[in-house]
């Protein structure tokens, strides 16, 4: 009887054991799908500070203010041509393009997510969106003040998720808290350029989350974010105002990842 009652207790342990070798093996799928890359890389250094490198929104990054460097962010990004935008590289072969020191701004990429590998310059910061949204009167011919475009950015930023941006495998945190909205500027477009339309000076208000960088040590340093749109509801004006393909977040929701070697 003692043997018979073992060996039922021995057949009620199989599935607990069985369940119990996959459980680790499901979880560590599901968990896969969810956590960037460079988190589960051997890059990552613990001994690292992320936050050291960061500024803060209310801070002068080389004396000029945080929201007057986004405005620079989509004055730099409008004034290349098309054919070289490194916003549309898939290699980093344009991330030199119309840089000046002391900040070099990074574009994220459309529609598939991309690796890009850039040489910098030691000492210069960096700027990027997380996601970032931007109304101008070229784009809008509608609207005529500058707080029509200050609600139509907002609108549009009022759409964006941000996921996670990382840097050398270290999460970058509260990235709600990094969103602004610009003043009133103004942007020129050249010939060929990203929006397709007639070579003219506009004004412009942006929104968006941003992280902007300190110079980072020489060396090599790997940065990786992304961000999400939310669902938009039936208002067939504002799926318009969030559907354009460079000055909304629509289409821009993958995966960026830029290696940078600053030296």
């Amino acid at each position: 009887m003692k043997n018979k009652l073992i060996f039922f207790q021995f057949l009620f342990l199989i599935p607990v054991f069985v369940l119990n070798l996959k459980m680790p093996i499901s979880l560590g799928e599901t968990l896969d799908e969810n956590i960037p890359s460079l988190i589960k890389s051997d890059h990552k250094n613990k001994n690292f500070d992320v936050n050291q490198y960061v500024y803060k929104l209310d801070s002068s990054p080389f004396n000029v203010t945080y929201a007057e460097w986004t405005s620079k962010w989509w004055q730099w990004a409008y004034s290349i041509q098309k054919d070289v935008h490194p916003a549309f590289d898939d290699t980093g072969k344009y991330c030199k393009e119309e840089q000046n020191e002391p900040v070099w701004f990074f574009p994220g990429t459309f529609q598939h997510s991309v690796i890009r590998h850039c040489d910098i310059p030691s000492g210069v910061g960096i700027l990027l969106p997380i996601l970032n949204s931007e109304c101008s009167f070229a784009e809008h011919p509608t609207m005529k003040t500058e707080e029509e475009l200050r609600n139509c950015a907002k609108i549009i930023q009022d759409t964006v998720i941000p996921q996670y941006a990382t840097l050398n495998g270290i999460l970058i945190e509260n990235l709600t808290y990094y969103r602004i909205q610009s003043d009133l500027f103004n942007f020129t477009l050249p010939e060929n350029n990203i929006l397709n339309l007639p070579p003219q000076i506009t004004q412009a208000v942006s929104d968006g989350n941003w992280i902007f960088l300190k110079p980072l040590p020489n060396g090599q340093h790997h940065l990786e974010f992304k961000g999400d749109v939310k669902i938009i509801n039936n208002n067939t004006d504002y799926k318009n105002e969030i559907a354009d393909e460079f000055a909304g977040p629509v289409g821009w929701n993958y995966t960026t990842t830029y290696i940078l070697n600053v030296k």
